[in-house]
């Protein structure tokens, strides 16, 4: 598309300086400074992807992770049945 937009001297300049420098139209320079500029500020555009860093967890021989859940179930279940049994006394 084509448009008219009023650049301030300052902004000019350091568009047509990046332009020479970089090897690259007045145009491609200025649409992507746009587009960078938009895209930080708004947060649209391609974020860096997230890298989770794996790290040894110090488990001893044997010790099977997948289970871990299983065992806060287990023990979150006994917790409950404890007080259950206590709250049942008491009414009596």
């Amino acid at each position: 598309m084509r448009t008219t937009v009023t650049l301030d001297r300052d902004l000019e300049r350091i568009l047509r300086e990046t332009a020479a420098r970089t090897h690259r139209p007045f145009k491609k320079v200025l649409n992507d400074t746009l587009r960078a500029g938009i895209d930080q500020s708004t947060g649209i555009g391609n974020p860096e992807p997230f890298v989770l860093k794996a790290r040894p967890m110090g488990l001893r021989t044997g010790h099977d992770p997948a289970g871990f859940n299983q065992l806060a179930d287990d023990l979150e279940a006994e917790a409950f049945l404890e007080t259950t049994r206590k709250l049942m006394e008491r009414s009596r």
